[in-house]
């Protein structure tokens, strides 16, 4: 049994409003929500006069790198820096070590995450060249999707033979989500590279390899290939402008094809590589300033859907490899809520678009049951935020297990003060409360 919480004086952000009102949390979920529910005892009070409340945060695409990977990441310690950033919930991808390809493995990562994750979780199939029987087994009320690779990735997961890809979309029962980039236009951009720099290649290059050509080639054929079959489709971090012309305006729910954009694609563009270097080396590529504002202006319209973060931690000692050796990815998590409430801050976004993007939209697309919403009778799933308290990243407050952070030296101007994860205080001031770990979601499809 959870203890009853009372959630006071804050200001609640959802479904498109902001209103002052008190919230009842009791066994897990929300009971009450009113404009008054001071005189009701509880065995917890929360004072939130000054702050918004908002849903737990939903990412659905994390890399937390158990097993086979523990030295870059853990479950443990991703879904604690996820906690701590307002990430109540992740969806976390196969490209483990060993690759999630079989109903078996799957499981094993459940079990982990049962134990360990103070978040709420689920995990991607991944598909592979043959493993179709393995993805045609695949629960749609208890698993978030199929996660295919159209373009380079780690052990077996690069699916490149056509037929395959074919059987995916038409067999797949659950949501598809896909890594869009062509292989055969990136390997032809990296042999003219490699002609002309030899092993000396600039991270300057790394949009120009993993090129604007190479995303839309691939996205292009995912979008095909689901109207062909009617297939649920997600596509992950989109990185270029012109791949917005492959999606629809509208609400989500009314999509079989929806899209994605991730924090960093909207926040560095190529001329950072200058100062940043390898540690916004991201697979697909932070690519043109022109890129960086239209994928914004299209989360703006209703043309990208959903807001992740891609969380990819290595080593700081991996990442400053020369390019050829770096790895691709970064750690996120922590920050992807204070990144968007800082567009906020600077006239960018509204408070109810976040809250759309971030936690509704989620939820929508994936069919979660009984989350992403602040209502009576959903999962208490809650992140108290202080919108006016600033704080540097700096690598002492860094939670990621690997140290580091692309946002490091930046200030933000919000700063997560609670989150609640199915009804129990995970984080609150600073500290974690590790009695209780965080619930497999489920899907109503």
């Amino acid at each position: 049994m959870v203890s009853d919480i009372l959630i006071l004086n804050g200001k609640i952000v959802n479904d498109g409003t902001i209103t002052e009102k008190d919230i009842l949390v009791r066994n897990e979920k929300i009971e009450q929500i009113a404009g008054d529910l001071s005189s009701i005892p509880a065995k917890k009070i929360i004072n939130a006069a000054g702050k918004i409340i908002l849903p737990g945060v939903i990412d659905d695409q994390v890399h937390f790198r158990e097993p086979g990977l523990t030295h870059k990441a853990s479950i443990l310690t991703e879904a604690k820096a996820a906690v701590a950033g307002g990430v109540t919930t992740y969806m976390e991808m196969p490209n483990t070590i060993p690759n999630t390809l079989t109903q078996e493995l799957l499981e094993q990562k459940y079990q982990i995450a049962s134990q360990k994750s103070l978040a709420n979780y689920s995990f991607f199939l991944g598909a592979s060249n043959d493993n179709l029987e393995e993805v045609k087994k695949t629960d749609p009320n208890s698993v978030c999707g199929i996660k295919v690779f159209m373009g380079s990735s780690t052990g077996n997961m690069l699916v490149d033979n056509e037929k395959t890809l074919e059987a995916i979309f038409r067999e797949a029962q659950v949501l598809v989500a896909t890594h869009c980039e062509d292989e055969g236009t990136i390997r032809k951009n990296m042999a003219a590279f490699t002609e002309k720099y030899g092993e000396e290649i600039p991270i300057e290059a790394h949009p120009l390899i993993r090129s604007h050509e190479a995303c839309f080639k691939s996205s292009s054929l995912a979008v095909e290939l689901a109207k062909k079959y009617d297939t649920r489709l997600h596509i992950l971090h989109i990185s270029t402008a012109k791949e917005l012309e492959l999606f629809k305006r509208g609400p989500v729910e009314n999509k079989r094809i929806t899209s994605e954009a991730c924090i960093h694609h909207m926040w560095f563009d190529d001329q950072d590589y200058a100062t940043k270097g390898t540690l916004i080396k991201w697979n697909p590529a932070v690519k043109t300033e022109a890129d960086k504002i239209a994928i914004f202006q299209g989360l703006l319209d209703g043309v990208i859907d959903i807001v992740a973060t891609d969380h990819a931690p290595h080593t700081l000692e991996e990442k400053q490899n020369k390019y050829l050796n770096a790895p691709s990815g970064g750690p996120l998590v922590q920050h992807s809520l204070v990144a968007m409430l800082e567009f906020y801050h600077r006239n960018k976004i509204s408070l109810e678009q976040i809250v759309e993007k971030m936690c509704h939209n989620p939820a929508k697309a994936f069919q979660i049951e009984d989350r992403g919403f602040i209502k009576e009778g959903y999962f208490a799933d809650l992140v108290v935020v202080d919108l006016d308290n600033p704080w540097t990243v700096s690598k002492e407050n860094i939670l990621a297990h690997c140290g580091w952070s692309p946002f490091e030296g930046t200030e933000f101007k919000s700063n997560i003060s609670t989150t609640l994860v199915s009804g129990h205080p995970a984080f609150e001031n600073g500290m974690f409360n590790q009695s209780k770990t965080g619930r497999r979601i489920t899907f109503d499809r």
